[in-house]
């Protein structure tokens, strides 16, 4: 009996040290190029064993270089596994016998082919400098843009609106409509006796901001909002009418998500990971749920969760309704129509909340201000 379990002992220590040389053979500095636009992303990955765990680094160094740490990265033989929860991604591959290659896939979204080669001292890409941190917007300013392009949109399909470090504001295939929505935070239902142009016509809108630096949202809602009033010849009026919304709370057991706190005036991001995947840093529930109404929900979505300005980061993944559908259930909230052959697929909308967020999303009625449009103008000449 002495004789086995000493058997035992050495083969436990031997698969513990096959692990640790299987983790040390994969350390060191990865770089291929990723397909896609007018010419491949060189990407590169920094493999290194902390306390007998691997970590890794990616840096896409035609985008500007920044870090960005895995969530796990894995080897089981010759399989390599590397998740990305930050960017909604994720990378597998097979380790070449030699140990010099990685024949792969990276995901975010559609799947894409990444082989990584081992870089040497000689072979390795330059990481570029990280750009220093953007400069932000005082709280009590009150900025305005200051010089601003409306033109027809050249784009006829996708949907822009994006902030540079420089404050600078740049939409494309926007409709006025999109632009009431993000400014003064309203579902397409809460605007009321418009015409029917403000969603067919789109635009491209450049906006360069009186004050220079990142706005916070408040700040960049108003200045948008003083775009609209002035070149769209905007007058409105509101009133309160009784609606279908959603409710928005926190689930029975609890938040499941990270809260950010390093910074706490920064602008929330909203970034697509794939089909029905979003990718949410540092944004509070009420403008989580400014961005459901405007942006994936058919009514109104309220935020009822009491979290105030407190900002989370977070990644969503449902599957819709059916063909065609954007939202999870219809009104009731119940269950999502069959995701077809695909048993991975995740659930509704209403159940990833609950299941991946902690947060309850529920169809009730309830008072909410609408906006009735009494004037509006295409807009003015640049």
């Amino acid at each position: 009996m002495k004789k086995l379990k000493s058997m035992l002992w050495i083969s436990a220590l031997a698969l513990m040290a096959g692990g640790v040389v299987q983790a040390q053979n994969l350390q060191g500095t990865w770089q291929g190029e990723l397909p896609g636009g007018a010419k491949p992303l060189r990407i590169v990955i920094k493999v290194s064993l902390e306390d007998d765990k691997l970590k890794a680094m990616t840096f896409s160094i035609d985008q500007g270089g920044q870090p960005i740490p895995a969530s796990a990265i894995t080897r089981d033989g010759s399989t390599v596994k590397i998740g990305m929860a930050a960017i909604n991604g994720s990378y597998e591959g097979k380790l070449s016998p030699d140990g010099n290659t990685i024949t792969g896939t990276w995901t975010q979204g559609n799947p894409t082919p990444l082989n990584l080669v081992r870089a040497t001292k000689d072979t390795e890409w330059t990481i570029p400098e990280p750009p220093p941190p953007p400069k932000i917007m005082a709280a009590d300013a009150k900025p305005e843009f200051e010089v601003a392009t409306i033109k027809p949109s050249t784009v006829t399909e996708g949907f822009g609106f994006t902030v540079n470090r420089s404050g600078m504001l740049t939409t494309h295939n926007t409709t006025l409509k999109d632009l009431i929505k993000i400014s003064f935070g309203v579902h397409p239902k809460q605007i009321v006796n418009a015409p029917s142009w403000i969603e067919s016509d789109h635009y491209d809108v450049t906006a360069k901001p009186s004050i220079e630096g990142v706005p916070s949202v408040p700040q960049l809602m108003k200045m948008t909002q003083g775009l609209v009033l002035d070149r769209f010849q905007l007058k409105f009026h509101r009133e309160k009418k009784e609606l279908s919304v959603y409710a928005l709370t926190i689930g029975k057991l609890g938040l499941k998500i990270t809260e950010e706190t390093s910074n706490p005036t920064g602008l929330p991001g909203f970034g697509g990971g794939g089909p029905r995947g979003l990718n949410v840093r540092n944004a509070t529930m009420g403008e989580f749920a400014d961005f459901l109404q405007t942006q994936v929900m058919d009514q109104p979505v309220v935020d009822q969760t009491g979290l105030g300005s407190k900002r989370y980061n977070f990644i969503l993944k449902w599957t819709p309704a059916g063909p065609g559908a954007i939202t999870g259930a219809a009104a009731g909230g119940g269950p999502a129509a069959p995701a077809g052959d695909n048993l991975d697929a995740p659930p509704d909308i209403y159940a990833a909340m609950q299941q991946q967020l902690g947060l309850k999303m529920e169809s009730t009625k309830a008072p909410v201000d609408v906006m009735v449009i009494d004037r509006v103008e295409k807009p003015s000449e640049n």
